[in-house]
């Protein structure tokens, strides 16, 4: 067992998944995991609930939104942009026209149930436009795959990229951007403040910044069950930050990721989950370093870690970990699909599955 590995499971406890220290890769398999391919850079990751279906984000130009059929462990493209799959909803006015497939780079996700069988998709799309997606998904007939219909979309503000999204029940969304401009990610690895947390609310013609809200790289976000507040992750300190919704001004409590960095942060059933890499992994030299005054890429495979986060205790328990991957690098996201894990990156090209203990 690596260092790192032995410092999640001493600090999180927990039930860890223990891999094996090889890493050898056999017919598309490695000593960890079983991929799902044509997924390119799937950054993000969201179940629609009570399905075998698993919706995934691609972080580079064209990836678009895949849909996953857990059963089959086969990924398609969701969006084609066809007639019936546009449906314009004026609550959502800043874009004429739905997004090109050509260009559609999808980043983070948030789906929300709106009623039985049907949810909200939110999509944050950095092709061709910088904005968050809405899209609504129909899943009331359990024998087919899930319709996906897009509704519009909300524009960012000017120079802001978003980074996550996440809404409350009464339909106001909230977005991260994790460096503003002027800021970059030298920056918060540094610790300095380089992100924010936006908001729009029904009817309101742009987001606003939420003070108090600024934190070394605004990343993964979510709300919580009872809309009462959100968490966001401040990378740049590995921490998860909590905020009551109506008062931002300053955070209701912070709680540090031991050992890993979270990137999202999603709600799968009750659990509260959390994916990343390793902190300090031998294999790329210890901890993220800035050479040159610029901050490494980490394109270095780190090993990986996932864990579940109680918010009234500000506690983690650890769901899994495992070494470095030779084919699968940038964990950044994790869904439960019965005793699979499923792991979604900002960097590979495949989604990597491997079965809870």
């Amino acid at each position: 067992m690596s260092r790192a590995a032995f410092l999640l499971a001493l600090l999180l406890g927990g039930c860890a998944v223990l891999p094996g220290e090889t890493t050898t890769e056999t017919h598309g398999t490695t000593s960890q995991f079983a991929f799902v391919s044509e997924a390119m850079k799937p950054e993000d990751l969201a179940r629609v609930p009570e399905t075998p279906w698993i919706v995934a984000s691609g972080f580079a130009t064209g990836a678009g939104l895949k849909i996953v059929d857990s059963r089959t462990r086969k990924a398609a493209f969701w969006f084609r942009n066809e007639a019936d799959q546009v449906a314009r909803d004026p609550l959502y006015p800043d874009c004429e026209t739905s997004p090109d497939p050509a260009l559609f780079t999808a980043r983070g996700l948030s789906l929300r149930v709106t009623a039985p069988g049907q949810a909200r998709l939110l999509v944050v799309n950095h092709g061709g436009r910088e904005a968050i997606e809405i899209f609504a998904v129909d899943y009331r007939d359990t024998r087919k795959q899930p319709a996906l219909r897009w509704q519009g979309c909300l524009a960012m503000p000017a120079g802001h990229v978003a980074n996550s999204v996440a809404s409350y029940s009464d339909g106001t969304v909230i977005a991260t951007v994790l460096t503003r401009p002027g800021t970059s990610i030298t920056d918060f690895v540094r610790g300095q403040p380089t992100g924010g947390v936006y908001e729009r609310a029904p009817g309101e013609p742009a987001f606003r910044l939420l003070p108090g809200t600024e934190l070394p790289g605004n990343n993964g976000l979510e709300t919580a069950k009872d809309d009462s507040g959100f968490y966001v992750i401040a990378f740049g300190r590995r921490e998860v930050v909590g905020y009551a919704r109506h008062d931002t001004r300053q955070p209701l409590w912070h709680a540090q990721a031991p050992e890993f960095m979270p990137d999202n942060i999603h709600w799968d059933g009750d659990r509260l989950l959390l994916a990343g890499m390793v902190r300090d992994e031998p294999a790329c030299g210890g901890v993220r370093q800035i050479v040159h005054g610029v901050a490494d890429g980490m394109t270095c495979h780190r090993g990986w870690a996932v864990a579940q986060l109680d918010p009234a205790r500000q506690s983690f328990s650890l769901v899994a970990y495992g070494p470095p991957d030779p084919t699968f690098n940038g964990v950044s996201a994790a869904v439960i699909v019965g005793r699979d894990l499923w792991l979604g990156s900002y960097q590979a090209d495949r989604i990597a599955v491997r079965a809870l203990p």
